[in-house]
């Protein structure tokens, strides 16, 4: 049997004020500011929420998924965008992130790859460590487009 892998992910949040936050990381660059989305009482317009964050959070593991597996496969491909919706419900009186919808758009220049293109977004979606780790259903609507980037 293999040795146990763990990895380690630092993230330290200073509260500002109110519903204001930022979020930073010893080992990274950028700091984040973080606050209640305005659909909430004290959310504020314009701050990235956790509940986007958490839709952030699959559409980018998807992203990095598709791309070390359409390395790994030899696929190549133009363009990937990765439009993504979490839709928030009420269930049993609490409030749960219930779903999210993945829109990725594919653009590959040979045609024959389409349905080899295909197959790989979905392996990605099923393959995302952050989406096996959650309970939210993701639901992936892929489309692949034959040309240019753009």
């Amino acid at each position: 049997m293999g040795e146990l892998i763990k990895h380690s992910y630092d993230v330290d949040l200073h509260w500002n004020e109110g519903r204001l936050g930022t979020l930073r990381s010893g080992k990274l660059n950028e700091t984040i500011e973080v606050a209640t989305p305005p659909e909430f009482p004290g959310g504020v317009e314009g701050i990235w929420s956790p509940e986007h964050l958490f839709v952030a959070s699959v559409s980018s593991c998807f992203m990095t998924t598709f791309a070390a597996i359409a390395e790994y496969s030899k696929l190549d491909f133009e363009e990937l965008t990765v439009p993504a919706t979490g839709i928030m419900s009420n269930e049993s009186g609490k409030f749960v992130m219930s779903e999210i919808i993945l829109r990725p758009k594919l653009v590959i220049m040979d045609e024959d790859r389409k349905d080899k293109a295909l197959r790989i977004l979905q392996k990605a979606e099923e393959a995302c460590l952050i989406t096996r780790s959650i309970k939210t259903k993701v639901k992936l609507e892929p489309k692949v487009v034959i040309g240019v980037a753009g």
